[in-house]
């Protein structure tokens, strides 16, 4: 492999020496950080020899190498000095919208089974009923209706914790704050609307159940109070005045400062929606059925509850619930359409559950989050299709007789007292967001990450026709697929195919016999050769380079030959956890393309460094 050539292509391609802020390397990538990185031509990098693909993540231009990232790098720096990218934020110009979905997309992944679930629950309240299963005044209804809104309702208190993770928060403090904004004796206070302060200071009464950017935004300002109360506490005091002062000073700020910037950002935008809807309606809706994805996604919705929770004969609502009958349909279809066409299996049902959840239920956050979000396009192609039926809706005088979320099944709430004029246009509307949403879709359609390898391989790795070579645990913890790991370089494969481990023990050994590759200084990450030439990966936690070896602990250097079972590495991981780190430990064959198939062993809810994990035929 020549590494000069490459290095000077790579530098070439991210806008030279001028454009590079500074440089580094972890184990498997190149870490820029950039000056700007729109020249950056990704699929030009992507076709450098030695490039398995690129990453942009915590304001870093990460360009993965694989095991040879350090030969890489030392050309690199023949070429100029570009220092070392110790912080990982706020040098690159980025994209602001881009920047601002990836942050909610990658909290808002870990949710989306507890999303699916309770949209899944309020389907089922839908439809039983109906059917004549069960009253909807009977306590089970009742009981059934609290497990689906569970989900929803404590999304702040979920988000807390993820985005702690994400910003590098301790993750207890950042979920206290989040159980602040939605203590019932706060709601209690909201809910009696008389006047709340707290040392003089004003509290907006506003709801932050189901909200989003409200604790996002909170847990990312937390990130700069930890740090200046880290800087200025003396040790002995830390323990106990650290967590006081956070929780004090956060509190204050969620609730009289954070919290109400969506509030009034929501007044703000009903107030102008209402004044172009008395200057030309069929604009608002348009508007509405457009944005109504975004505006769900920031909570402002509420800020029109005034219109549409009173919805009836006597005051139909001609705005929110018609444009949530467009938005929420374009969700369900996107979803739909992304499933139909998608390969692999876990996005097929991911994506059919969260449509079905939209389009029965009007419960789009599964479908939001999950899907059109993270991918984009199907996003844009709802909100395209809202947008149409938004101006069809405004011309005909679509209304809502009936407060109900808008879905296929909630159809009957556009039944009015003057014939059946409304209803028509409102299946007219249910079908046209649905068509063309799921026809622009399949257009537009998305970035689908590679499909993983499936059990009929392992089916015949078992039944010894290839003569496989085993990789073996190197921790005990629970199996999980790689592709649900949080980090695209690992889950999209472009690593190596493998397995990840979540450790239930501190030890981490030798999966096999034989030689240790690479062992990078910080310890996160080590590199086996096998006996029979496999090349292996093995790297603990996500983003731990950050660490800097803290919490870690070698037994074994680079060039050092180990048996089977042979302990690498101890790590501290509740300490690890605890400063705000994701501990999923991806094990990976980096050569996998030297054989025929390399098969995770499926159906392994733990595992041990007895138990095979990976079969290479």
């Amino acid at each position: 492999m020549n590494y000069a050539d490459s290095a000077k292509k790579i530098l070439k391609e991210i806008g030279d020496q001028a454009n590079v802020q500074s440089a580094t390397h972890c184990m498997t990538r190149l870490r820029f950080i950039l000056k700007d990185e729109s020249i950056v031509d990704d699929q030009a990098v992507k076709q450098i020899p030695g490039v398995m693909g690129v990453m942009k993540k915590a304001g870093q231009y990460q360009i993965v190498m694989g095991n040879d990232v350090a030969d890489y790098y030392r050309a690199l720096n023949k070429l100029g000095d570009f220092g070392s990218a110790t912080a990982v934020e706020g040098g690159p110009k980025k994209n602001l919208f881009d920047t601002f979905v990836d942050v909610i997309s990658g909290c808002m992944s870990p949710l989306i089974p507890a999303l699916i679930g309770g949209g899944m629950i309020k389907v089922i309240l839908i439809l039983l009923p109906l059917l004549g299963w069960m009253s909807d005044s009977s306590q089970s209804f009742q009981v059934l209706t609290f497990f689906g809104d569970a989900p929803f309702y404590f999304m702040p208190v979920m988000l807390a914790y993820t985005a702690a993770q994400k910003f590098g928060v301790t993750p207890m403090l950042a979920v206290t704050i989040g159980g602040i904004m939605l203590h019932p004796n706060f709601v209690s206070m909201v809910t009696a609307g008389d006047p709340v302060s707290i040392f003089g200071l004003p509290i907006t009464l506003a709801t932050y159940s189901s909200s989003v950017i409200p604790i996002l935004l909170m847990v990312w300002i937390m990130k700069y109070i930890e740090q200046f109360f880290d800087r200025i506490i003396p040790t002995v005091l830390k323990s106990f005045l650290k967590p006081l002062l956070i929780i004090l000073i956060s509190g204050v700020l969620a609730l009289v400062v954070v919290g109400p910037l969506g509030t009034y950002a929501g007044q703000g935008l009903s107030a102008l929606v209402l004044w172009i809807q008395s200057k030309a309606g069929f604009l608002a809706l348009g508007l509405m059925g457009a944005l109504m994805p975004l505006i769900v996604m920031t909570g402002m919705h509420w800020a029109f509850s005034p219109i549409f929770l009173i919805a009836s004969i006597q005051n139909p609502d001609v705005l929110i619930l018609p444009a949530m009958l467009a938005a929420n349909l374009a969700q369900g279809a996107a979803s739909l359409a992304v499933s139909f066409k998608a390969k692999d299996k876990n996005l097929k049902t991911l994506a059919m559950a969260a449509g079905i959840s939209a389009l029965l239920a009007g419960v789009t956050e599964p479908a939001l989050y999950g899907i059109t979000l993270k991918y984009k396009k199907p996003l844009y192609a709802a909100m395209i299709a809202g947008g149409i039926c938004g101006v069809y809706m405004g011309f005909t005088g679509l209304s809502a007789y009936a407060f109900a979320v808008p879905s296929l099944v909630a159809l009957p709430q556009f039944v009015g007292p003057n014939g059946n004029a409304n209803i028509i246009n409102a299946i007219i509307v249910a079908i046209a967001s649905m068509v063309i949403t799921f026809i622009l879709t399949l257009v537009f359609g998305f970035d689908e990450e590679p499909i993983v390898a499936d059990q009929e391989a392992l089916e015949v790795v078992e039944a010894g026709s290839h003569d496989p070579k085993k990789v073996f645990a190197p921790v005990k913890g629970q199996v999980i697929p790689l592709e649900k790991v949080n980090d695209s370089a690992f889950s999209s494969k472009m690593m190596g195919e493998g397995i990840a481990i979540i450790p239930e023990e501190n030890t981490i050994v030798a999966p096999f016999s034989g030689k240790v590759s690479a062992l990078f200084p910080t310890k996160h990450a080590i590199g086996l050769t096998s006996d029979s030439g496999m090349e292996l990966l093995i790297h603990v936690g996500i983003d731990t380079v950050e660490l800097g070896g803290k919490y870690f602990e070698s037994f074994v250097e680079a060039g050092d030959h180990v048996k089977k079972g042979q302990p690498l590495l101890n790590v501290d991981f509740a300490a690890v956890k605890a400063a705000g780190y994701d501990i999923v430990t991806p094990i990976v064959v980096t050569n996998y393309d030297q054989y025929i198939d390399v098969v995770a062993k499926d159906e392994m809810n733990e595992t041990t460094a007895d138990d095979a994990v990976l079969y290479v035929v």
